[in-house]
């Protein structure tokens, strides 16, 4: 996906519904808030909120992904998606320069301004070689005339041209550059963002990765494993009551809770609700009390419990009704379809895994068995985070760590390359990372590596190939041995060759 495809997926104008009328202005021009209308076969102009109940986007622009993306009533759609199937209404939430694709973008034009070590030494030597070989030149030309009995000034004027036509560095200045772009826009075809062309390099050699656990390896979203309820409790009852208390919450959890119990009873009525930060909700329910958080909420209020909390592995939501402990729901993340293949692409690749969770250590471990996760560390704050990177630096060599949370963002600038899941991530993390994977999968951990590594490879073949056809054909028409078509092959041929090599990584699947 080259900058001139990426400003192709976003139209120039938008359709404005006012006052149930509509207008055409600017994209620019549209203010947060406004709402944008949509037709079949047109791309978002802007970020914002889906408020029609339903449509499919071809987000193949933002992931890479040419699978429709259905979306429902509320939930972000992003400049550069296009709008399949039926008129829809977008409200605008962000500004045109702050949206998602216009950082892409900016990624992308900011990508060449990274230069990879190999780039940056070629370019260095290329300062020194030009001159170096123009001088060998002018001393073929004069040398021979005081060590040559039968000296001919034109014919060792043509040697000097040849050696010169030769030695032109062309096929390094220019191929080079051009595998490390055919790299960048291979991974940007596979909906994986590398800020420049020094962070193929480092990822070609990485040693460890590190990720965080939700939204990287799992997908976010959390499900209700199973409901215990005391024998001397109404289970249904119970459960209604506790649906109705986390109504009152916008947690995760108590989504989770909601499509599980389905919908809320309406009459029940619900009084003094309160939020204790860290611990759960408490509110008055028929002139009693009733509780759900975790077992801190139930010590807090004096609610003895005969089980230990420690022996649940999911995270825990525990019921008190009327000062007695009611019993507890789990409630549990679902891991990624293709989080146990990336976790084994790794380990093919010699990579160590490590995850980082803020989750409580049982869920972590379970989690990392599953996955077959090398090493896992569970109830980290994410100054933790940063220490557990730093311990792997200073032992185990160099990290790539991944993470989409606005918690991550420390440790992603610390690691020696920083990867966010864009999709779902935060713009905090988002701009400290050095790699965006725009569909959020962690299967595009090893599939970066492996860009990294296949790109290295072919600069390597371009620095290789030129050398050598140059050392050969320089001292053959030092000594008079080749022809200016051998130069001409040797400059302009080597040239075309390693460029044809370079831009095979295009065409290369990972």
């Amino acid at each position: 996906m080259n900058i001139k495809s990426l400003l192709d997926q976003r139209p120039d104008e938008v359709t404005v519904v006012e006052n149930n009328q509509t207008k055409t202005i600017k994209a620019e021009e549209a203010a947060i808030g406004s709402v944008i209308q949509l037709k079949p076969g047109e791309k978002l102009g802007l970020d914002g909120e889906l408020l029609s109940e339903t449509a499919s986007f071809n987000t193949a622009a933002l992931t890479g992904e040419s699978t429709p993306d259905t979306k429902t009533k509320g939930d972000t759609v992003l400049a550069g998606m296009l709008n399949l199937n039926t008129v829809v209404l977008v409200k605008v939430t962000t500004a045109y320069t702050d949206s998602k694709l216009s950082k892409i973008l900016d990624m992308v034009q900011n990508a060449a301004s990274q230069k990879a070590p190999t780039e940056l030494f070629i370019r260095k030597f290329a300062r020194y070689y030009t001159p170096a070989v123009v001088a060998l030149a002018v001393l073929i030309i004069v040398i021979p005339y005081f060590a040559v009995n039968d000296y001919v000034f034109r014919d060792w004027l043509y040697r000097a041209l040849i050696f010169l036509v030769i030695s032109c560095p062309c096929a390094l200045v220019i191929s080079i550059p051009l595998g490390y772009f055919g790299g960048i826009g291979a991974a940007s075809k596979n909906g994986i963002l590398f800020k420049g062309s020094n962070f193929l390099d480092i990822m070609a050699g990485i040693q460890n990765v590190v990720m965080d656990k939700t939204g990287t390896l799992t997908k976010g979203v959390f499900k209700v494993q199973e409901v215990v309820i005391k024998e001397n409790f109404d289970k249904a009852e119970v459960l209604r009551q506790v649906n109705a208390l986390e109504s009152k919450s916008t947690h995760p959890v108590a989504t989770a809770i909601h499509e599980y119990a389905g919908a809320v009873d309406s009459t029940i009525e619900i009084t003094n609700v309160e939020e204790i930060a860290g611990h759960g909700l408490r509110a008055m329910i028929g002139g009693k009390e009733i509780l759900a958080g975790n077992f801190k909420l139930m010590d807090k209020f004096s609610i003895a419990y005969d089980i230990d909390p420690a022996s649940i592995v999911y995270t825990v939501i525990a019921v008190g009704y009327d000062k007695k402990f009611a019993g507890y729901i789990t409630i549990a993340d679902e891991i990624k379809e293709d989080a146990a293949s990336a976790i084994k692409a790794l380990h093919q690749l010699n990579v160590k895994t490590t995850m980082l969770s803020g989750d409580k250590s049982s869920v972590v471990k379970l989690v990392a068995e599953k996955l077959g996760i090398d090493n896992a560390f569970g109830d980290l704050l994410p100054e933790d985070k940063v220490n557990k990177v730093k311990e792997i630096k200073a032992t185990g060599g160099s990290v790539a760590f991944t993470g989409d949370g606005v918690n991550d963002a420390p440790v992603v600038a610390l690691s020696d390359v920083g990867i966010a899941m864009g999709g779902l991530g935060s713009d905090a993390t988002i701009e400290t990372a050095d790699v965006v994977i725009q569909d959020d999968k962690p299967s595009k951990i090893p599939m970066a590596i492996n860009i990294g590594k296949k790109t290295k490879r072919i600069v390597w073949q371009n620095i290789s190939l030129a050398f050598a056809v140059k050392a050969i054909v320089l001292v053959l028409g030092a000594g008079g041995l080749a022809t200016m078509w051998e130069a001409v092959f040797a400059d302009v041929g080597v040239a075309l060759l390693a460029i044809l090599n370079a831009v095979r990584i295009q065409k290369m699947k990972f």
